[in-house]
């Protein structure tokens, strides 16, 4: 969000849910303190639109216990409530596209989310489009020239990590299975940079956590390889700034783990 990175909620020390917002200046390279969320959550789906931030949902402390169907937005300098979304959901995505905010997987009451919501900012009403092929969580969620893009997670436990890539046109309401993520991983997370590429770093199974960075063009339709980064991690975030990745803290080792880690 012009030229800042937002850091919203988590887990602190002894893996407690924290309503810390931290906002990072690309420019000066400096970290301040931004306003606390009105709700301490984890694992909540955010995305950046129009200037503002949005946060939904994720789960409400401690642990990964109950799930929060709140959703919030950042207008000058203040967290503002919006219209709740029409259900509980945590450990998914949200991305923009074409004036509308996608929230993407997750899980839901009753096991994995099989419905996306739509969130209109302008009405500030929610409606309801087609779930994923393949219903997931803790996956990587981005957005690149008006289509949505969800990019492995698992079905249930490190034991179900998956490869699965998936594109969703909002024109036709349908999502579209595309070329396989190479290395199957679930708590990554996904950014899309200017120039065409969704980095997809990070991630984790019960060996152990990945320091592997996997990219698709969405012009060549092919996955690369990126560098690695320098601490393998999960449960991270990932935004892009131009055609420069982003990757903030997250888990070192499988399970519930910290370090206060930024690469780009």
């Amino acid at each position: 969000m012009r030229g800042r990175i937002f850091v919203v909620g988590g887990f602190t020390e002894g893996l407690a849910t924290t309503r810390k917002v931290e906002i990072y200046n690309v420019a000066t390279d400096r970290w301040r303190t931004g306003p606390r969320l009105p709700l301490g959550v984890n694992h909540p789906m955010a995305a950046s639109f129009d200037g503002k931030i949005y946060v939904f949902g994720g789960y409400k402390g401690p642990g990964l216990r109950k799930r929060s169907k709140r959703a919030f937005v950042l207008r000058s300098g203040e967290w503002q409530l919006l219209p709740d979304m029409p259900a509980p959901r945590a450990a998914g995505g949200a991305a923009a596209a074409r004036g509308r905010i996608y929230i993407v997987g997750g899980t839901a009451p009753g096991g994995l989310a099989q419905r996306t919501f739509v969130f209109n900012p302008e009405s500030e009403k929610w409606q309801h489009a087609p779930g994923l092929n393949s219903p997931r969580e803790h996956m990587g969620v981005t957005s690149h020239e008006g289509f949505v893009f969800g990019i492995g997670g698992r079905a249930g436990g490190m034991a179900n990590n998956l490869d699965a890539v998936e594109r969703f046109n909002p024109e036709t309401g349908r999502w579209r299975n595309l070329r396989d993520l190479p290395t199957a991983r679930g708590g990554l997370a996904a950014a899309a940079t200017n120039n065409g590429f969704l980095a997809a770093p990070g991630g984790e199974e019960h060996e152990g956590t990945f320091e592997e960075v996997e990219a698709y063009n969405t012009r060549t339709r092919r996955w690369r390889v990126f560098p690695d980064m320098l601490t393998p991690r999960h449960g991270l975030g990932v935004v892009a700034v131009g055609n420069r990745i982003f990757t903030l803290a997250g888990g070192p080792e499988p399970g519930g783990t910290y370090p206060r880690t930024q690469t780009r």
